[in-house]
């Protein structure tokens, strides 16, 4: 598996890493055994997946005492990453406190490798104050690193005026692609980038057909009101990618490589990358998934694969 430098001062990480939003149970349709999920996260490791990514919000909780269980039985072989958010504990200085320590119980570690803000909330408490709590928890040793998720060049730059930036955790998938500008401009300033969602929730695992249904309890029905929804699944909306995944689709077989490799290959290859996160509580698709850490794609296919991405986004 390749490992790259999160940010000038990070860790070396796996180009793809696990992500543990589904483990958690809620909103992905019907829960899976904490067994399984365990074991998902086992097949991550073993394939050379060497972080976690999880939050005190998936689950109320429920998928950092999960994650737990595997680092305690894993130790020295896999870090975590995790985050406060305002619609959780919440992102004021005593709440931050309040929640690492939180996350720090239920995960069984000293410290945690990667804390992160998980959604901005400038209506509750300018980001300076938040920021400068998370600096306070890198100097008290509850964490090695600090990033933002959901942020944008303007809160990351005032979040800068604090402290450093590890890391920032956006969503990025090849159907929704990051400003290429801005990752540019993260790397100038020795920030890594982790793309979140990067096969577009299945869309590009070639899971997803035009007759597919979801269950109620699954975000991906419209039943929660959710950008990601309006953006990938929304009627007329989900027609257009699946036609695009159709293309790509026909470019993995070409190949020899399942499709989300391909897909998850072909964003970690985007210059400002460092890796990409990929969850899944199944570990066939684990297991594929991180097939994409040690992948290659020549350039010619790559320039194949933005042109039909130029198509879709032309549509």
């Amino acid at each position: 598996m390749e490992r790259r430098r999160l940010g000038g001062q990070g860790p070396q990480i796996s180009a793809i890493g696990y992500g543990a939003w589904g483990a958690g149970g809620d909103m992905w349709g019907a829960e899976v055994p904490a067994e399984r999920v365990k074991d998902a996260m086992h097949a991550a490791i073993d394939a050379g997946i060497n972080w976690i990514d999880t939050a005190e919000a998936y689950g109320d909780g429920r998928s950092e005492t999960l994650v737990g269980e595997v680092v305690r039985e894993r130790r020295g072989d896999v870090m975590v990453f995790t985050k406060v958010a305002p619609f959780a504990t919440g992102t004021r200085p005593d709440e931050v406190r309040k929640a690492i320590r939180g996350s720090l119980e239920r995960l069984g570690v000293d410290a945690i490798d990667l804390y992160q803000v998980h959604w901005p909330d400038e209506d509750r408490v300018p980001v300076e104050e938040t920021w400068g709590a998370m600096a306070a928890c890198v100097d008290e040793g509850l964490t090695r690193w600090i990033g933002v998720s959901n942020f944008d060049r303007d809160l990351v730059e005032r979040c800068l005026s604090v402290r450093h930036v590890d890391a920032v955790q956006n969503e990025f998938s090849l159907l929704d692609p990051e400003d290429p500008s801005f990752l540019a401009w993260l790397e100038e300033q020795g920030i890594g980038y982790l793309a979140y969602g990067p096969l577009a929730y299945g869309l590009l695992t070639g899971a997803v057909s035009r007759d597919t249904t979801f269950d109620e309890d699954d975000w991906r029905s419209g039943a929660w009101n959710l950008d990601y929804y309006e953006r990938l699944f929304a009627p007329g909306v989900l027609e257009q990618h699946l036609r695009t995944v159709d293309e790509l689709r026909a470019i993995a077989e070409r190949e020899g490589i399942a499709l989300s490799t391909l897909a998850l290959r072909a964003l970690i290859a985007t210059p400002g990358v460092t890796a990409a996160i990929a969850g899944s509580r199944n570990p066939e698709h684990v297991r594929t998934n991180a097939a994409a850490g040690d992948a290659t794609l020549t350039d010619e296919t790559l320039v194949e694969i933005y042109e039909a991405l130029a198509r879709h986004a032309q549509v």
